[in-house]
């Protein structure tokens, strides 16, 4: 049985502006995704599978992360560069067999110089071969969620199978930001030179709004000019995809037509903060009668700018709600509205641990419980 209690969310009302409608964008697929609240803010063909070019390289990135922060490779660990990992076409950090390169070496060529011989180099350093990489690719894939992409190579070189889609990229960027704090700020990094071959950053954006600070380009005949980039204003994070552009310069152009739309267009707002009672529900057979149910880190949404006072919440609880009950244990569901149309729900935990009662007390609340159901 389901218990409903509607409430009126108390919230500090936004300054009011127009809300406005997303921009056109000139691209084959976008997303815009505002990181704090998971929320997707506009899209165009987000569920369409493409073909990623050089954004693969930004799941190459994350097990290379885990691989170091697993203490699986190290930092100034030295890897031999195989004959494959020199002669892979594409765009190079210029590492040489007869030199063995460092994996910080290689991070830096593989995100700042988009080195398809550092992915390689990389991609063997931990898996032995590219293709047993690519498995570990896909096994991360799934874990992470990204139900509609399948990986083949750690570079992104064209294939027909190896496909993705702005929704899956968004997710994996997000995860890169999330996971990762310390390795993040190399994608902000505007060049780097290897082999006394100095090359920058392709992400434009970097140069010319001091906001954005990453994340990665990429690009093939078949792909187009695409983008991923990610801004933090006011400490609210953006990240911006877009794929199947006609240039380098249509790709930061359209990136930052959304990324300045999503800024305008829409507040972050701090809903509940963490441990803040949404509600209070019964709970049965328990050592207390009651417990508090809410987040247990900021509850934070996007909503367009001036409508923060119109948002409404339908909280339903399981009932009948029996003990034990841990600590973080959803036990129901706020469901928001805005403007009576719904944006989503979200489960909400016990606040606090609930121990089941003594055997007396468990027998008169099954006996209540009885009654309560005739």
């Amino acid at each position: 049985m389901l218990r409903r209690i509607i409430l009126l969310l108390l919230v500090l009302p936004a300054l009011a502006f127009a809300q406005m409608t997303p921009p056109p964008v000139a691209a084959r697929a976008w997303l815009l995704l505002d990181v704090g609240s998971g929320q997707v803010l506009t899209a165009e063909q987000p569920d369409q599978r493409i073909e990623p070019a050089s954004l693969t390289k930004l799941m190459t990135a994350y097990l290379a992360f885990s691989a170091v922060k697993n203490k699986t490779l190290a930092l100034e660990q030295t890897i031999p560069v195989s004959p494959k990992a020199w002669k892979v076409p594409g765009s190079k950090m210029f590492i040489e067999p007869q030199t063995p390169v460092t994996v910080n070496e290689l991070l830096h060529g593989m995100i700042i110089q988009s080195g398809n011989d550092a992915c390689v180099a990389l991609a063997e350093a931990i898996a032995g071969s590219e293709e047993a990489f690519a498995q570990l690719m896909n096994k991360e894939a799934a874990r992470l969620g990204l139900k509609n992409t399948h990986f083949e190579n750690s570079t992104g070189l064209p294939h027909p199978s190896h496909l993705t889609t702005v929704r899956d990229l968004s997710v994996l960027a997000a995860a890169i930001i999330r996971d990762f704090p310390e390795f993040y700020p190399i994608y902000s990094i505007k060049e780097y030179t290897y082999n006394k071959i100095k090359q920058p950053n392709r992400n434009r954006l970097l140069f010319l709004d001091p906001t954005v600070d990453g994340i990665k380009t990429g690009h093939t005949d078949s792909a187009g000019y695409c983008l991923i980039a990610s801004a933090k204003r006011n400490d609210r994070r953006l990240v911006s995809v877009v794929v199947g552009t006609t240039s380098d310069s249509v790709r930061a152009q359209e990136s930052q037509k959304l990324l300045n739309w999503g800024y305008l267009a829409f507040d972050t707002v701090k809903v509940y903060t963490a441990n803040q009672a949404v509600n209070e529900f019964r709970v049965w057979k328990g050592s207390e009668n009651t417990v508090k149910a809410g987040f247990l880190n900021d509850f934070v949404l996007s909503l367009p700018k001036g409508d923060a006072q119109k948002l409404k919440a339908d909280v339903v609880s399981q009932q009948p709600l029996l003990a034990p009950l841990a600590k973080g244990q959803p036990i129901g569901t706020l469901q928001l509205s805005l403007d009576g149309k719904p944006i989503g729900s979200y489960p909400i935990v016990a606040l606090d641990e609930v121990p089941e009662a003594g055997w007396f007390g468990r027998m008169w609340d099954a006996i209540r419980l009885w009654f309560k159901n005739l």
